[in-house]
Protein backbone atom coordinates (compact mmCIF):
# COMPACT_ATOMS: atom_id res chain seq x y z
CA UNK A 1 0.00 0.00 0.00
CA UNK A 2 2.79 2.45 0.92
CA UNK A 3 4.59 1.59 -2.31
CA UNK A 4 1.43 2.35 -4.30
CA UNK A 5 1.02 5.74 -2.60
CA UNK A 6 4.69 6.60 -3.23
CA UNK A 7 4.39 5.56 -6.86
CA UNK A 8 1.21 7.60 -7.29
CA UNK A 9 2.89 10.68 -5.80
CA UNK A 10 5.92 10.35 -8.10
CA UNK A 11 3.65 9.93 -11.13
CA UNK A 12 1.77 13.05 -10.07
CA UNK A 13 5.08 14.96 -9.74
CA UNK A 14 6.15 13.79 -13.21
CA UNK A 15 2.82 14.83 -14.77
CA UNK A 16 2.93 18.26 -13.13
CA UNK A 17 6.58 18.74 -14.13
CA UNK A 18 5.77 17.89 -17.75
CA UNK A 19 2.84 20.34 -17.75
CA UNK A 20 5.10 23.05 -16.30
CA UNK A 21 7.82 22.28 -18.88
CA UNK A 22 5.30 22.63 -21.74
CA UNK A 23 4.23 26.02 -20.42
CA UNK A 24 7.79 27.26 -20.31
CA UNK A 25 11.19 26.30 -18.97
CA UNK A 26 11.09 29.27 -16.57
CA UNK A 27 7.99 27.85 -14.89
CA UNK A 28 9.61 24.44 -14.45
CA UNK A 29 12.81 26.06 -13.14
CA UNK A 30 10.86 28.21 -10.65
CA UNK A 31 8.83 25.21 -9.49
CA UNK A 32 11.91 23.07 -8.91
CA UNK A 33 13.67 25.93 -7.08
CA UNK A 34 10.64 26.61 -4.84
CA UNK A 35 10.17 22.88 -4.18
CA UNK A 36 13.80 22.45 -3.15
CA UNK A 37 13.59 25.54 -0.94
CA UNK A 38 10.53 24.15 0.87
CA UNK A 39 12.18 20.74 1.19
CA UNK A 40 15.29 22.24 2.78
CA UNK A 41 13.21 24.49 5.03
CA UNK A 42 10.81 21.79 6.25
CA UNK A 43 13.13 18.76 6.51
CA UNK A 44 14.70 19.78 9.85
CA UNK A 45 11.26 20.40 11.36
CA UNK A 46 9.98 17.02 10.22
CA UNK A 47 13.16 15.32 11.45
CA UNK A 48 12.83 16.97 14.88
CA UNK A 49 9.14 16.06 15.04
CA UNK A 50 9.76 12.41 14.24
CA UNK A 51 12.64 12.13 16.70
CA UNK A 52 10.66 14.10 19.29
CA UNK A 53 7.67 11.79 18.97
CA UNK A 54 9.94 8.86 19.74
CA UNK A 55 11.17 10.59 22.90
CA UNK A 56 7.64 11.57 23.90
CA UNK A 57 6.48 7.97 23.39
CA UNK A 58 9.34 6.67 25.53
CA UNK A 59 8.50 9.09 28.36
CA UNK A 60 4.71 8.68 28.37
CA UNK A 61 3.46 6.15 30.92
CA UNK A 62 1.93 3.33 28.85
CA UNK A 63 -0.53 2.19 31.50
CA UNK A 64 -1.89 5.70 31.99
CA UNK A 65 -2.22 6.35 28.24
CA UNK A 66 -3.89 2.97 27.71
CA UNK A 67 -6.34 3.63 30.54
CA UNK A 68 -7.27 7.18 29.48
CA UNK A 69 -6.90 7.00 25.70
CA UNK A 70 -6.77 3.29 24.94
CA UNK A 71 -9.11 1.46 22.59
CA UNK A 72 -11.42 0.60 25.50
CA UNK A 73 -11.56 4.08 27.06
CA UNK A 74 -14.92 4.75 25.40
CA UNK A 75 -16.55 8.16 25.26
CA UNK A 76 -14.39 9.46 28.11
CA UNK A 77 -11.26 8.73 26.06
CA UNK A 78 -12.73 10.51 23.06
CA UNK A 79 -13.60 13.55 25.19
CA UNK A 80 -10.10 13.65 26.71
CA UNK A 81 -8.53 13.33 23.24
CA UNK A 82 -10.79 16.05 21.81
CA UNK A 83 -10.01 18.49 24.63
CA UNK A 84 -6.31 17.66 24.36
CA UNK A 85 -6.38 18.31 20.63
CA UNK A 86 -8.10 21.67 21.11
CA UNK A 87 -5.51 22.71 23.70
CA UNK A 88 -2.43 21.59 21.75
CA UNK A 89 -0.54 24.59 20.35
CA UNK A 90 1.72 24.49 17.34
CA UNK A 91 1.74 23.23 13.82
CA UNK A 92 1.65 19.78 12.27
CA UNK A 93 5.07 18.80 13.57
CA UNK A 94 3.79 19.18 17.15
CA UNK A 95 0.25 17.86 16.67
CA UNK A 96 1.11 14.79 14.64
CA UNK A 97 4.17 14.00 16.77
CA UNK A 98 1.99 13.91 19.87
CA UNK A 99 -0.59 11.76 18.05
CA UNK A 100 2.11 9.32 16.89
CA UNK A 101 3.59 9.18 20.39
CA UNK A 102 0.16 8.46 21.86
CA UNK A 103 -0.35 5.61 19.38
CA UNK A 104 3.05 4.14 20.29
CA UNK A 105 2.14 4.42 23.97
CA UNK A 106 -1.13 2.50 23.73
CA UNK A 107 -3.76 5.03 22.65
CA UNK A 108 -6.52 3.75 20.41
CA UNK A 109 -6.71 4.84 16.79
CA UNK A 110 -10.22 6.37 17.19
CA UNK A 111 -8.96 8.46 20.10
CA UNK A 112 -5.96 9.68 18.10
CA UNK A 113 -8.26 10.47 15.17
CA UNK A 114 -10.47 12.51 17.53
CA UNK A 115 -7.35 14.27 18.86
CA UNK A 116 -6.07 15.11 15.37
CA UNK A 117 -9.46 16.32 14.19
CA UNK A 118 -9.93 18.53 17.25
CA UNK A 119 -6.39 19.86 16.89
CA UNK A 120 -7.12 20.83 13.28
CA UNK A 121 -10.54 22.37 14.02
CA UNK A 122 -10.34 23.92 17.47
CA UNK A 123 -6.80 25.09 18.09
CA UNK A 124 -7.52 27.39 21.02
CA UNK A 125 -4.59 29.70 20.32
CA UNK A 126 -5.81 30.18 16.74
CA UNK A 127 -9.30 30.98 18.00
CA UNK A 128 -8.02 33.59 20.44
CA UNK A 129 -5.25 35.12 18.34
CA UNK A 130 -6.74 35.06 14.83
CA UNK A 131 -10.37 34.14 14.53
CA UNK A 132 -12.05 36.21 17.27
CA UNK A 133 -10.09 39.41 16.50
CA UNK A 134 -10.63 39.06 12.72
CA UNK A 135 -14.23 37.87 12.51
CA UNK A 136 -17.38 38.59 14.44
CA UNK A 137 -17.47 36.48 17.61
CA UNK A 138 -20.90 35.13 16.65
CA UNK A 139 -19.46 33.65 13.43
CA UNK A 140 -16.52 32.10 15.28
CA UNK A 141 -18.67 30.48 17.95
CA UNK A 142 -21.14 29.28 15.32
CA UNK A 143 -18.25 27.62 13.46
CA UNK A 144 -17.05 26.02 16.67
CA UNK A 145 -20.56 24.81 17.56
CA UNK A 146 -21.11 23.32 14.11
CA UNK A 147 -17.67 21.66 14.18
CA UNK A 148 -17.98 20.29 17.72
CA UNK A 149 -19.36 16.87 16.77
CA UNK A 150 -16.76 16.28 14.03
CA UNK A 151 -14.00 14.70 16.19
CA UNK A 152 -16.57 12.25 17.57
CA UNK A 153 -17.97 11.54 14.10
CA UNK A 154 -14.47 10.97 12.73
CA UNK A 155 -13.71 8.52 15.55
CA UNK A 156 -17.05 6.76 15.04
CA UNK A 157 -16.36 6.52 11.31
CA UNK A 158 -13.00 4.94 12.02
CA UNK A 159 -14.64 2.39 14.30
CA UNK A 160 -17.30 1.61 11.68
CA UNK A 161 -14.82 1.18 8.84
CA UNK A 162 -12.94 -1.44 10.75
CA UNK A 163 -10.68 -1.96 13.66
CA UNK A 164 -8.07 0.75 13.01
Amino acid sequence: MILAVNLLLWVLVAVLASIAARRGSGLLHDGVREGLYEFVRLSPRIFIGVIGSGFIAAVLPRDLIAAWLGPHSGIAGLVIATVGGALTPGGPVVGFAIGAAALKSGAGAPQVIAYSTAWALFALQRLLIWEIPMMPARVVWLRVAVSLPLPFLAAAGAMLLGKP
